[in-house]
């Protein structure tokens, strides 16, 4: 797997290592061969083969390929006894001295990952106690408000809080922010069907509207419905009269006291659609900004029916042993449609990548083109890690680590491109995966199954409590976990893979699994979830340092 597993370059490395370096720097990775039945989807071609498969080649006369002289010298036959004698000795050494390794595989190639003894230091945040960062964005209990009567604000606003569950929290959290910039009463906002998602389910499905309402009650008036005096409701939702349609991207509030607020006033109540991401960062004041944070990490609770399913996935978890054990959160983002928008190329078969580019062209004509440009497309963006990582890849990162096979891993993902074959490698080294469909019960999840979004509510709730939270690819749920995970204290551990630097090591085919385990670790040292120091148009969401926490 040259250059970012598809190229025939060797990576960055590759200009400067050597076959003798790769010699000096043994690995204690062992490779067996394995037939077409067991993994027939991952066969690698000589351009494809990653650092690890590079074993593979050290003794060419081990290969039934007919291409080998079948004329061979005696002194080559007694030379390749020699050897071969040499190399089991070799292997039932490095099995003895790894204490029972694990079989794993990588791509069709069945490796012997060393066995690993955990380090406590794997399940801490091992810089958390150097940082003196607190939440500071919660209500002030007995404070006095100087919020007026809800029939002297400037009107009313309506917002459809669009996408799946994580973007139409971000929506509500903007929602609250704008109707306190303008001093406008906000109605409950509807969470619109997606075309994705198929789900239509209503705030007080999902949200504890009590408590909503209750929470932010010094700071902006809420209301669960339409008033009454105005009858012709659905001109809310259709007529263009009563919709502002023009407000730009990460808009900054002052563009809504200009442009918005005008016709407020005139019409008394207005839709603001659409309304996804309609509200910058650091071109709003610090106090609206600390707000969105109160709404999202204090005002935004779920049902108590689905807290204490969660809980109880939780602590199902952290007994899967028979004790307690830690466990870590992944949220594995390899759907179809995040595989086919990212426009990335992956390893699989000839028909899987026609199939591929057919879905791509059908879904997204006018990026697809004629096809020419992805190739180069593909691996500019590989090189600039804004590729999902492969379940296979996953694995290979979490072992250079440091993590066990016996790791207990709570899995957050839709379906899976590439099913259970292209899960196969991530199974094979990390035994004890598992989802909320193996934790729970048909009967205990059949009350939630009604709503997409509650499903959606529990993955959010056991990654956000997990004791490790791995994130393979942005989004807004992996954002909104780490942020949060940051704001109430950064003591637990978030990783969040640098892709770019990776995709290098993967695709250097000199690199030893020392050299890799060495890369892997000092790369995501101070990759661990701490509070970072902002910079322009920072994502609030992800990192709510500035100004939703304060010196301890």
């Amino acid at each position: 797997m040259a250059e970012l597993r598809h190229s025939s370059s060797l990576g960055s490395r590759a200009a400067t290592a050597s076959p003798k370096k790769r010699d000096e720097d043994a690995s204690p990775l062992i490779h067996d061969q394995i037939t077409d039945d067991d993994h027939p989807r991952h066969i690698f071609r000589d351009r494809d083969r990653p650092f690890w498969s590079n074993f593979h080649c050290l003794c060419p006369f081990l290969t039934d390929d007919p291409r080998v002289s079948q004329h061979s010298s005696k002194i080559s036959l007694i030379l390749l006894f020699i050897i071969s004698v040499a190399g089991v000795i070799s292997v039932f050494s490095i099995v003895h001295r790894l204490n029972a390794p694990y079989l794993c595989t990588k791509d069709g190639i069945v490796l012997h990952c060393p066995h690993v003894k955990e380090s406590s230091s794997l399940w801490e945040n091992p810089f958390s106690a150097t940082t003196s960062w607190k939440p500071c964005a919660e209500r002030l209990v007995g404070g006095i408000s100087d919020l007026p009567p809800e029939n002297e604000t400037n009107g009313y606003i309506f917002i459809h809080a669009e996408g799946g569950l994580n973007q139409q929290r971000i929506a509500i959290c903007n929602a609250v922010a704008v109707a306190k910039i303008m001093n406008a009463t906000l109605i409950l906002p509807v969470l619109k069907q997606d075309q994705i998602w198929k789900d239509q389910t209503k705030f007080e499905d999902i949200f504890d509207v009590d408590h909503f309402i209750d929470y932010l009650k010094d700071d902006v008036h809420i209301v669960r419905d339409i008033p009454e005096w105005f009858t012709d409701k659905s001109e809310l939702f259709t007529s263009i009269r009563r919709t502002v349609k023009n407000i730009p991207k990460y808009a900054p509030a002052q563009f809504y006291i200009d442009n918005v607020l005008p016709r407020i006033k005139e019409k008394k109540i207005m839709a603001l659609k659409p309304f996804v991401d309609r509200l910058g960062y650091d071109n709003v004041p610090p106090e609206i900004n600390k707000l969105r944070c109160r709404v999202n990490y204090h005002a935004l609770k779920f049902l108590p029916e689905i807290e204490r399913m969660a809980d109880l996935l939780i602590s199902r978890m952290r007994n899967r042993t028979g004790n307690p054990n830690p466990y870590m959160a992944l949220h594995l983002r390899f759907e179809k449609g995040m595989v086919g928008l990212s426009f990335c190329d992956f390893v699989g078969t000839r028909e899987e990548k026609a199939k591929m580019a057919e879905y791509r062209k059908k879904e997204w004509p006018r990026r697809y083109k004629n096809g020419s440009h992805l190739w180069q497309l593909a691996l500019q963006k590989r090189k600039e890690g804004r590729c999902p990582l492969e379940p296979e890849e996953v694995a290979v990162i979490l072992r250079a680590m440091g993590y066990a096979k016996e790791t207990q891993i709570y899995v957050a993902s839709g379906q899976v491109y590439g099913g259970q074959n292209r899960m196969a490698p991530l199974r094979n080294m990390f035994s004890n995966l598992v989802t909320k469909e193996e934790l729970a019960s048909k009967e205990e999840l059949a009350a939630l199954r009604k709503h997409v979004t509650s499903l959606a509510a529990l993955d959010f709730l056991v990654c956000l409590k997990s004791d490790v939270f791995v994130m393979t690819h942005g989004g807004n749920f992996a954002k909104l976990i780490i942020g949060a995970r940051r704001y109430m204290g950064h003591r637990q551990k978030s990783i969040k893979p640098d892709k770019g630097l990776m995709s290098k090591s993967f695709g250097d085919p000199y690199m030893s699994w020392a050299t890799f385990v060495e890369d892997v670790v000092v790369t995501h040292q101070t990759r661990t979830g701490l509070p970072e120091e902002t910079f322009p148009n920072y994502d609030l969401w992800e990192n709510p340092l500035t100004p939703c926490m304060c010196k301890a």
